[in-house]
């Protein structure tokens, strides 16, 4: 269940999307949150701006936490995400053996709203965190803010339509 606390740490990912979108990437945005609720990390989407398609914040969080947090460190922490992380970032969150995820917009509504906008499939199965790995807490969408989220993508089809 997604909480008000929640909410407001989803605020800060979806205001990094918001970045990412603006610097020419895709608008994805993560935080990684200890368990006293301090921010440890935060990124956002740069495979665009540093040419490589592996720059999704959920990974470059998970890779930060594993040389910086001892295990129980990751495991009692918090990645709070703009949008479900793909089937790459969620094998990576569990093997690092960080802890809960939240998420203000799901794989299931980036599908459909990328099918809305005429795009079509990527490259690898649209699948959620649970069925990558299983034992993930996993808390989303936001309601509010999954709307939030979807804007940024129209925006950013919009924006790529035009340069075509």
């Amino acid at each position: 269940m997604v909480t008000t606390t929640d909410i407001d740490y989803l605020r800060r990912c979806v205001g990094l999307a918001r970045e990412a979108l603006e610097a020419g990437d895709a608008p994805f945005g993560s935080i990684l949150v200890d368990a006293n609720g301090n921010i440890l990390q935060e990124d956002r989407n740069r495979t665009v701006t540093d040419a490589d398609v592996t720059l999704h914040p959920e990974l470059t969080l998970a890779l930060w936490a594993q040389k910086h947090l001892s295990p129980a460190q990751r495991a009692t922490s918090t990645v709070y995400t703009s949008g479900e992380h793909c089937p790459m970032c969620a094998a990576v969150h569990a093997n690092v053996g960080l802890g809960r995820i939240v998420y203000a917009s799901s794989t299931a509504q980036f599908e459909q709203w990328r099918m809305e906008l005429g795009g079509r499939p990527g490259p690898v199965a649209p699948l959620a965190i649970n069925q990558v790995a299983p034992g993930l807490a996993v808390d989303g969408p936001a309601p509010g803010l999954d709307e939030e989220v979807h804007e940024l993508h129209r925006l950013k089809h919009a924006r790529s339509s035009s340069k075509a």
